[in-house]
C-alpha cells in the first residue's frame, strides 16, 4: 500500500470568499498492483468525515478508510476547509478531488466510472451536495472544469445532514453559510438538498438510525422521498437505535465513555460493499 498526500487549492476568486485555510488535503491510500494476480481497475471512494463544518472528525477518517481499503477500493480522505470558510469552498475542494482522481485513474488503477463519495453527517451533506450540484455552472464554471469531470458515480451517505427546514441540524446550516448567506433565503433554500434532487443524481446508498437526536432521521427520509420522485436508484437502511456519529459503530471508534459502540449498526459497511460490487 502507498500513502500519499495531495493539496487541493481553491482560490478566493473561485469561491467568492476569503480563504482562512491555505488548502485542503487529500490523503490517498492506494493498493499496489500484485504481479501474481490479474490487473484490474478498482472503485475509488472519497471519504468526507463529519464535524458540523467546524472540524473534520478523526473517527470517520482513517478507521473508515481501512475498511474500504480492505474491500479492494482505492481510498481517499478529503480534509476539507471548515469554518470560518463558507459555502461553496469545501464543495469546490471535493469537486477538484474527484477530478484529480479521474484524471489520474490510469496511474492509480481506478475505474474512472466508479468514483464514489462517502460522507458522514455534515460530510454527508458535502457528499450529497456534489451529487446534486455537479452539473450546476456555479460549481464547475469557476473551477474551469466540465461537469462530467467532477461528477461522482455514486454516493454513500451515513446519517447525513440534508435539510435547512424543520428538521435541520441548525449548527451545520449556520456554520456553512455564515451570517451573510444566512440572510439570503435563496442560499438557505440551496442548503436543503432534498429540494435540489433531479434525475441527474447518481445512485445512492443511505443509512441512518431511528433514534438520532442530533440529525433527525427525517433528513434521510426527505432525501429518500425526493430520490424516489425523480427515479434515482436508492438503497436505504434504517436502524432502530443508535446515537449520532456512530462511524463504524465498532470498538475501534467508540469514545472513552463507550459511546459510539452499537453492534446492531455495524453491518452497514458490509452492505455498502455489496452495493459497490453491484454498481
Amino acid at each position: 500500500m502507498t500513502i500519499e498526500h495531495f493539496p487541493i487549492q481553491v482560490t478566493q476568486a473561485q469561491c467568492g470568499h476569503s480563504c482562512s485555510h491555505p488548502q485542503a488535503d487529500l490523503t490517498a491510500y492506494l493498493l499496489d498492483p500484485m504481479a501474481e494476480t490479474k490487473e484490474r481497475l478498482r472503485p475509488a471512494v472519497v471519504i468526507c468525515p463529519g464535524g458540523g463544518y467546524n472540524h473534520v472528525s478523526q473517527r470517520e477518517d482513517q478507521p473508515v478508510a481501512m475498511e474500504y481499503l480492505a474491500m479492494g477500493c482505492q481510498v481517499f480522505v478529503l480534509h476539507y476547509s471548515v469554518a470560518p470558510d463558507r459555502f461553496p469552498r469545501a464543495l469546490m475542494e471535493l469537486a477538484l478531488a474527484v477530478d484529480l482522481i479521474r484524471s489520474r485513474s490510469e496511474d492509480w488503477h481506478v475505474d474512472p466510472k466508479r468514483i464514489l463519495v462517502s460522507g458522514f453527517s455534515a460530510g454527508g451533506h458535502l457528499a450529497c451536495s456534489l451529487g446534486v450540484f455537479w452539473n450546476r455552472g456555479f460549481l464547475y464554471g469557476p473551477l474551469g472544469k466540465g461537469p462530467e469531470e467532477i461528477r461522482p458515480d455514486g454516493l454513500i451517505l451515513c446519517y447525513p445532514v440534508i435539510t435547512s427546514g424543520k428538521y435541520a441540524h441548525r449548527g451545520s446550516v449556520e456554520t456553512l453559510l455564515g451570517p451573510e448567506q444566512l440572510a439570503d433565503p435563496e442560499m438557505v433554500e440551496l442548503f436543503s438538498l432534498e429540494k435540489q434532487v433531479g434525475p441527474h443524481v447518481p445512485p445512492v446508498f443511505l443509512w441512518h438510525t431511528w433514534t438520532d437526536q442530533s440529525v433527525p432521521v427525517e433528513n434521510s427520509l426527505l432525501l429518500a422521498g425526493a430520490l424516489r420522485e425523480h427515479g434515482v436508484s436508492l438503497e436505504m437502511h434504517l436502524y432502530p437505535r443508535g446515537i449520532h456519529g456512530l462511524s463504524l459503530a465498532t470498538h475501534e471508534v467508540e469514545g472513552q465513555d463507550g459511546r459510539y459502540y452499537e453492534p446492531s449498526c455495524q453491518g452497514w459497511i458490509r452492505l455498502a460493499k455489496a452495493w459497490i460490487d453491484a454498481l
